[in-house]
C-alpha cells in the first residue's frame, strides 16, 4: 500500500507562488481519484485568474537576479536540485503512482530516474550556454552570438508523465536564465508540488518556479495569454495545441508544442521476430498505453505477419494488471473511468471492421482497468488505424514491400515516433531517413535519454524537449557587432547622403 498522504503535504494548498504553498482562488474545488480504487485522495482549490497574475508577477520579479546569475551560479543550484530530487526519489514514486495509477516499478525505475538524470544534465548544459566566438566577418567589425533568456515561461503539463513532464518544461527553462509558471494537469498536481518544493530547497530562488493548478479554460487560457508571459511551452493534444497556438499568436509568444502521436512500429521480414514481438508490446503497453510515443501501429512484412500477431496475443494475454502499488503489477489502471470508457468506445467502433485478437474489454474492477488490446485486419484508413488512442491498444497490418511499408508509415497526421525492425542496415537506415518522426528507433522502441532531443513533425508540433537543442526554445540569439576601423566617414554612409 501506498503511504503518501497528499492532504497532509498540501494542506495549505495545491499552488505553489513565490516559494509558497497557497489555495486558489477561483472559488471552484477539485479531486484527485485514485484511478486503481476510484477513491478521492485529496481536494484542492483550483486556481483563478488572480492566482495566474500572482505567480506571473512572482517569476516576473525574479527574472532580472535569476537571469543575472552566472551560468556556473545556475549550475550549481541545479546540482544541488538534482541531489535533493534523488534523495526524495521514494516519496516522488509514491506521488506518481498514487494519482496516475502507474505501476510503482515504472514510477521508480523510470519516471523518476529519469528525472534526476535530467536535472543533472542541466546541471551541466547551464554552462554551455555560449554563442558563437567572435571574427571579423565584414573585414571592418567584430561579431559574436549571445544567447539570452527569453523572460518568464508559461508551460502547461499533461496528466500521463507528470513529474517527467514538469522536470522537461522547468529545467531547459530556468538553466538558460528564465523564471517560470507552469500549469500541471489538475488531475495530477502532487509531483509538480513536489517538484517546486524541492527547488526552494536547493536554493533556487523564490519566484524563479512557480506552480498553478487549475482547469485549462480558466488557469491554462489565462497563463497562455498572459501580457508578460514571453513564452508558452505546451504538451497535451494536437486539438489543444491549436487552442494554445491561436491564443500566444494574439501576443506574439514564442511557443513550443509537443502534440499528439500515433507511433508506427515497422517489421521488416528479416527482423528478429521474438526480438519485436518483446518490443511491441513493452512499446504498446507502457504507461497502460497513455504515451504519445507509444507503439500503436505495427506494420509487419507478410512473411512474419500471422506469427507476430500469435506471438504478440500471448505475450499481452500474460500481462499482470493489479494494484499499482505491488511490485509485481505490470500495468495499472488508465487515468481515470471516462478515459477509459473513451478508450473502450474506440475498440467497440473498430469492431464491425477489425478483429480484436485479444483483451478489448475492461475489467470488472472498481479502478479504470482495460485490458492489454490487440486489433488485427483494420483498414488503414479506419479511425482505430488513423487516430490517437492514448491506451493499451495496438493494431497490427501487413504489408508486402519496403516502399509499402514506409508509405503506411508515414501515412497519418502525426510524427513524433516510430521504429523500424530489421537486421539489415540499409534498410534500417532507409527507415531512419525516410520515416517523418521526430525520433526512429532501430529494433528498440521507447527509450529516451536527457542528451538526446524530443519532439515531432507535422501534427505532432514542434521545438525540441530534453538535450542542448532545447536551449534554442528557451534563448534569444543576438547578434553583436563592433566597429574596429574609429573611421567617422564610413564608405557605406555615402549609398545613404553625399558622394564618394
Amino acid at each position: 500500500m501506498h503511504n503518501f498522504q497528499a492532504q497532509d503535504h498540501f494542506a495549505d494548498g495545491a499552488q505553489y507562488i513565490a516559494g509558497r504553498l497557497t489555495k486558489g482562488t477561483s472559488g471552484s474545488t477539485h479531486a484527485v481519484v485514485d484511478p486503481a480504487t476510484g477513491d478521492e485522495v485529496y481536494s484542492y482549490e483550483l486556481a483563478g485568474r488572480d492566482d495566474v497574475d500572482a505567480a506571473v508577477a512572482a517569476a516576473a520579479e525574479a527574472f532580472p537576479g535569476w537571469a543575472g546569475a552566472t551560468p556556473g551560479e545556475r549550475s550549481d543550484a541545479l546540482h544541488r536540485f538534482a541531489g535533493v530530487l534523488a534523495e526524495r526519489a521514494e516519496e516522488f514514486a509514491q506521488a506518481e503512482s498514487l494519482q496516475c495509477g502507474k505501476p510503482i516499478k515504472l514510477s521508480r525505475e523510470f519516471d523518476v530516474p529519469g528525472t534526476v538524470d535530467n536535472a543533472a544534465f542541466f546541471a551541466g548544459a547551464a554552462r554551455h550556454l555560449q554563442g558563437q566566438s567572435a571574427g571579423e566577418y565584414t573585414g571592418d567589425h567584430t561579431s559574436y552570438v549571445r544567447r539570452e533568456p527569453i523572460g518568464v515561461v508559461g508551460s502547461i503539463a499533461p496528466w500521463n508523465y507528470p513529474l517527467q513532464m514538469a522536470a522537461w518544461k522547468v529545467l531547459p527553462a530556468i538553466a538558460a536564465g528564465n523564471t517560470i509558471v507552469l500549469k500541471p494537469a489538475e488531475l495530477t498536481p502532487f509531483t509538480s508540488l513536489l517538484f517546486a518544493r524541492a527547488a526552494t530547497e536547493a536554493g533556487i530562488p523564490d519566484g524563479v518556479l512557480n506552480i498553478v493548478s487549475g482547469a485549462g479554460k480558466e488557469a491554462g487560457e489565462h497563463l497562455v495569454g498572459h501580457p508578460d508571459v514571453a513564452m508558452t511551452s505546451f504538451t497535451g493534444s494536437t486539438g489543444v495545441g491549436k487552442r494554445v497556438a491561436e491564443i500566444a499568436t494574439a501576443t506574439v509568444k514564442r511557443l513550443h508544442l509537443e502534440l499528439g502521436g500515433k507511433a508506427p512500429f515497422v517489421v521488416f521480414d528479416d527482423a528478429d521476430l521474438d526480438a519485436a514481438v518483446h518490443g511491441a508490446v513493452a512499446g504498446a503497453l507502457i504507461n497502460s498505453g497513455q504515451d504519445c510515443t507509444a507503439a500503436t501501429r505495427a506494420y509487419v512484412q507478410r512473411p512474419l505477419y500471422d506469427a507476430f500477431v500469435q506471438g504478440v496475443a500471448d505475450l499481452m494475454a500474460g500481462v499482470r494488471l493489479g494494484d499499482p502499488f505491488d511490485p509485481s503489477t505490470d500495468m495499472g489502471p488508465l487515468i481515470s473511468h471516462a478515459h477509459r470508457d473513451r478508450v473502450a468506445g474506440f475498440v467497440d467502433r473498430a469492431r464491425s471492421s477489425a478483429r480484436v485478437v485479444t483483451g478489448g474489454e475492461a475489467l470488472r474492477h472498481p479502478g479504470a482497468y482495460y485490458k492489454p488490446t490487440l486489433i488485427a485486419d483494420a483498414a488503414q484508413d479506419s479511425e482505430i488505424v488513423q487516430s490517437e488512442i492514448f491506451g493499451p491498444v495496438l493494431v497490427v497490418l501487413p504489408f508486402d514491400s519496403d516502399d509499402e511499408g514506409i508509405r503506411l508509415a508515414n501515412d497519418t497526421p502525426y510524427g513524433l515516433a516510430a521504429s523500424a525492425w530489421s537486421r539489415d542496415v540499409f534498410r534500417a537506415n532507409r527507415a531512419t531517413r525516410e520515416i517523418k518522426a521526430g525520433c526512429v528507433w532501430v529494433n528498440d522502441h521507447i527509450p529516451i535519454l536527457s542528451e538526446m532531443p524530443h519532439g515531432g513533425y507535422k501534427a505532432s508540433g514542434y521545438g525540441k524537449d530534453m538535450s542542448a537543442y532545447s536551449f534554442e526554445e528557451y534563448t534569444q540569439v543576438k547578434h553583436v557587432m563592433f566597429d574596429n576601423t574609429a573611421v567617422v566617414r564610413k564608405d557605406w554612409h555615402r549609398t545613404i547622403f553625399g558622394d564618394r
